[in-house]
């Protein structure tokens, strides 16, 4: 009973999610020029990249690191620019996801920084090189020991939303272009290094000093702060024979709590750091409990069938808590269990906003639909926090039976009448690994997370919100057609099949009955504060 009675005192005090970031003394700001090799229509392309960032100075172990002033611009070549013409787009709105490594004594976790561009959209030249610039909130991140903490750039991603003058979407709407960091990058892609415990002392200048020392007094030796970080972000000099993954003489051998080794850990970005909210639609909860939550959710679906991706709205997610309850197995672990049901409202109704899709039906005629995700019946959030102090690991299974409207087709621009209730014939389903609790048709979402006592949730927890992912058939059509036309086998034999690949990212929550919103979660009205970004 003592270790079951430390476990539950333990994730007690994981109850604050968000652990408060010290102050830091001073900070760098980051500029990095990057190369990187593109993947276009017309072939690869070489596309010049500036990042540019602002980190502290110095932190110590243990301490929340938070990124700010996130600026990703990326210049498209005149032959991309020629790509965007080609496909009639004249206006075009950026997002970028610049994948990282963050390195500490030759242990890696991998951070995502992801961008959006100002409204309005970006006009695009008729001739010339095209500059996007996007901003956005970044993850923190947290040393587990002192020594240098390297932030280095891998991948990026470009997702170009295209449009016409008229604001229409082109066909396709959107380019996403996928770029690898070119060989000869400058550092090898390195952005930022952060020295990370205390900083080594100045020593007194004497009569006794070295001939060779700088007449300043200040140390040649790296783990300094002037020989730590530069103000490019390059890796400090090390000496002859310094092992892979060292700092450099004058840093510790080993971090604070032994922790040499360990990857640095990653959190979300920081809710409500962004300078102003994304466009959302109204999220508001009527006679809320103590108990109601807000979020919002948007992401993609895969058409296996079309072989394309369907962007699913943001949309608004009411979430009533249940009671947590403490759970013993017999192979004597602990489990923190709650079920909370939750339903989408969008002006009153249980389904999404209406969201347009298009895609290249057999292969080559483009084919615009506008659909709707209703919802069916009730929608459970069923959460489990394995208790093995300090990594508590949750798992999370959202499940929701969704049908599917068709409201409106578009065939190489002729209207396909197909009827005010064009359907799925059932809910969409997924595998149900406890069929016996949970029978019928509809959809199953995993979340994964991992909660760490002092620390940012990583991964999905249901407060702070994360990726859910999971895999859902698309069921046969019924009731589509007009005027004595049965489209149902038209629709049934495009779009219904099973291995569709769903990944939806739900933001951070908001607790609506509380007196004074909470900053960062809720706006002034009560609504959720953190918009979403959609990932593929």
């Amino acid at each position: 009973m003592r270790a079951r009675g430390a476990a539950i005192a333990a994730f007690v005090a994981l109850a604050p999610l968000i652990s408060s970031a010290a102050a830091a003394v001073g900070s760098q700001e980051v500029t990095a020029k990057l190369p990187y090799d593109c993947a276009l229509p017309s072939g690869q392309q070489r596309v010049a990249v500036r990042v540019t960032a602002t980190f502290p100075d110095r932190a110590t172990a243990g301490e929340t690191i938070h990124p700010t002033g996130v600026t990703t611009t990326v210049e498209l070549p005149v032959a991309a620019v020629a790509d965007l013409t080609t496909l009639g787009a004249t206006t075009v709105v950026p997002e970028t996801r610049l994948s990282l490594d963050i390195a500490q004594h030759g242990a890696k976790a991998q951070a995502l920084w992801r961008g959006t561009g100002a409204s309005p959209p970006v006009a695009v030249p008729a001739a010339g090189p095209l500059s996007l610039t996007t901003t956005g909130d970044a993850p923190t991140v947290t040393a587990v020991a002192d020594g240098d903490l390297t932030l280095t750039a891998t991948d990026l991603g470009v997702d170009l939303s295209l449009g016409t003058a008229d604001g229409a979407p082109t066909t396709p709407a959107s380019l996403s272009l996928d770029c690898t960091l070119a060989k000869d990058a400058d550092d090898h892609g390195r952005l930022a290094t952060v020295p990370v415990g205390p900083a080594t002392p100045t020593p007194t200048p004497s009569s006794s000093a070295s001939p060779s020392a700088p007449a300043s007094g200040r140390p040649t030796d790296p783990a300094s702060p002037a020989g730590s970080a530069s103000p490019k972000g390059s890796a400090p000099p090390k000496g002859p024979g310094t092992p892979k993954g060292s700092t450099g003489p004058g840093t510790p051998a080993e971090g604070a709590g032994g922790a040499k080794g360990k990857a640095p850990k990653v959190g979300e970005s920081r809710a409500g750091s962004s300078a102003a909210r994304p466009p959302a639609p109204p999220c508001v909860k009527q006679n809320p409990t103590d108990k109601s939550l807000t979020a919002y959710i948007t992401g993609y679906s895969n058409v296996r069938k079309l072989g394309g991706a369907s962007l699913i709205p943001v949309s608004c997610v009411q979430i009533e808590q249940g009671d947590p309850d403490i759970s013993f197995p017999p192979d004597g672990s602990i489990h923190l269990l709650q079920k909370s049901a939750a339903y989408l409202d969008y002006q009153g109704r249980k389904q999404t906003p209406p969201f347009k899709s298009t895609f290249l039906t057999f292969g080559f005629t483009p084919t615009t639909a506008t659909m709707i995700l209703e919802q069916a019946g009730p929608m459970t959030v069923a959460s489990d926090v394995l208790l093995v102090f300090p990594d508590n690991i949750a798992e999370t299974y959202v499940r929701a039976p969704l049908v599917l409207r068709v409201l409106d087709v578009e065939v190489n621009g002729t209207r396909l009448d197909v009827g005010p209730s064009c359907r799925t014939q059932t809910p969409l389903s997924s595998p149900e690994p406890d069929p016996a609790t949970y029978p019928g048709p509809h959809l199953v979402m995993l979340g994964k997370g991992q909660l760490i006592n002092g620390t940012d949730a990583t991964g999905y927890v249901l407060t702070s919100g994360g990726p859910l992912t999971g895999e859902v058939t698309i069921p046969a059509f019924t009731g589509c057609g007009a005027g004595g036309e049965d489209l149902d086998r038209l629709l049934t034999a495009s779009i219904s099949g099973p291995g569709n690949y769903v990944k939806q990212i739900q933001g951070q929550t908001c607790a609506v009955a509380v007196e004074v919103p909470t900053e960062g979660q809720c706006t002034e009205d009560h609504q959720p504060y953190v918009v979403p970004v959609p990932e593929r």
